[in-house]
Order: structure tokens, then C-alpha cells, then sequence
């Protein structure tokens, strides 16, 4: 069972969060609605958890539509340093820059509160397709269809890839665990594509799932506890 300290500083995560959202701080909430989620997910409050995500999808939401306000698409090539900074909007890595670099060039971005959006793209396949890939608590692949310009992809084929990479994301967590588990990876692989509006829908649903779950098991073992107690007391 949570503590009420832990509780406590949860909640007060959660306000802050939605009052930097409320203020049009979108980064601030992101940061203070993410915090509040890890500390969630560590104790096991999924109820908490599921609130807590609505206004990290949100600040989100927003976040990407001004990295969206680009008009072009960004090639990022060749080798780049440990603090590698980007402009707002949409950036493709290039090989030999793999997927590590794009999450770290996406978490500088956040530190600098710049609106980006990146994606790393693997060499194509002999049969055309462009592999895209994201690195974090999982590895998340999708290999999809070629842009129709190659070299000048169109923003609408970067927001399209985008949503691949998180459809696939969601394809990977395994519905016939059960709903703790899922949690747990739905919420390693938000972690690597963080970027995916259904993502987090999804995520919210498996912990009101988790949370019915777990209420069920308590009230099991409240049950058997107290057979028990009943049985030992007609022996006596």
C-alpha cells in the first residue's frame, strides 16, 4: 500500500502539472506530469497513474503541434557531439547515427524546452522499405514505406512515420499477460516513443485494467483470510 508521504508528493506533482498546463508551460507539465508518473508506476498506484496521463498526453499534444508548425523536414547526417542541439521542428537521423542518438538529441531538446520531433531511420531494405527505430527502456521498430520524394520527405510522411513507430510500439505489448505486466511495458515503451497519442489512451485503459485486477486479488485473499480465520475458530 502507498504511503501517505509518497501519496502526498505524488498529488502535489500532479498539481503543479496541471497548473503549468493551465499556464500554456508545456514542457513544465511534461516534466512534472512524467516525475509523477515514475513515482506512480514505483508503488503500484494505478489509479494515480491513470489520471496522471491524460495531462502528460496533453502537454504532449502540444509540445508536438509546435514542433509541427515546420513546414520542412530536417536531414540530420554525420557524426554529432554528446550535447548535439537541434532546432524546433522535424528532424530525420541518418546512418551511421543510430537510434541512441536520436533519444539523445531528443532528451537535449527537452532540457532546452525546443519543440522537436526526431526520428532515426535504419538503411533501407532490399525491398524498399525504410526502417525507422527508437531507443529507451525498449527497442521499438517499424519498417514502413519510402517517402515518394527520398531525398525531401514531406512533413505528412514524417507525422505518418511517427504514428508507425507508436502503432508498433502498441503491437508489442502481449494481451495475454496479465494487466500488471502490461502496464509495465506499455510503460517502457512509452519511455522510447513518447511521441504517440493512442500510446498513452492505451496505456491509460491497462491501468484501470491493472487497477481492477489488482482490488480483485485483494478482496481474494481478504476472503480466503478470513475462511481461515473461521475455520480455525470451529476447531476451537
Amino acid at each position: 500500500m502507498i504511503s501517505a508521504a509518497k501519496a502526498s508528493r505524488i498529488d502535489e506533482l500532479m498539481e503543479k502539472a496541471q497548473v503549468a498546463l493551465h499556464a500554456a508551460r508545456w514542457f513544465e507539465a511534461e516534466r512534472l506530469a512524467q516525475r509523477a508518473l515514475e513515482l506512480s508506476h514505483q508503488v503500484g498506484d494505478f489509479g494515480r497513474m491513470s489520471r496522471i496521463i491524460m495531462p502528460l498526453q496533453e502537454s504532449r499534444r502540444q509540445r508536438m503541434q509546435l514542433a509541427a508548425q515546420s513546414k520542412t523536414v530536417h536531414w540530420v547526417v554525420g557524426e554529432i557531439g554528446e550535447d548535439h542541439r537541434v532546432g524546433p521542428g522535424l528532424h530525420i537521423m541518418q546512418p551511421p547515427l543510430v537510434g541512441s542518438d536520436a533519444r539523445r538529441i531528443r532528451l537535449t531538446a527537452m532540457r532546452r524546452e525546443v519543440p522537436a520531433l526526431v526520428i532515426c531511420r535504419e538503411p533501407d531494405t532490399r525491398l524498399g522499405m525504410v526502417p525507422i527505430v527508437a531507443i529507451g527502456l525498449m527497442t521499438v521498430r517499424a519498417r514502413i514505406d519510402p517517402p515518394e520524394k527520398p531525398a525531401k520527405p514531406s512533413k505528412q510522411w514524417f507525422l505518418w512515420a511517427l504514428e508507425q513507430l507508436g502503432d508498433a510500439a502498441i503491437g508489442m505489448i502481449d494481451t495475454g499477460m496479465d494487466a500488471v505486466r502490461q502496464v509495465d511495458v506499455a510503460v517502457s515503451l512509452l519511455d522510447s516513443v513518447p511521441d504517440h497519442e493512442e500510446l498513452h489512451t492505451a496505456l491509460v485503459q491497462l491501468c484501470k485494467l491493472a487497477e481492477a485486477e489488482m482490488k480483485e486479488i485483494a478482496l481474494t485473499d481478504a476472503a480466503r483470510a478470513a475462511a481461515a480465520k473461521a475455520r480455525e475458530k470451529a476447531k476451537g
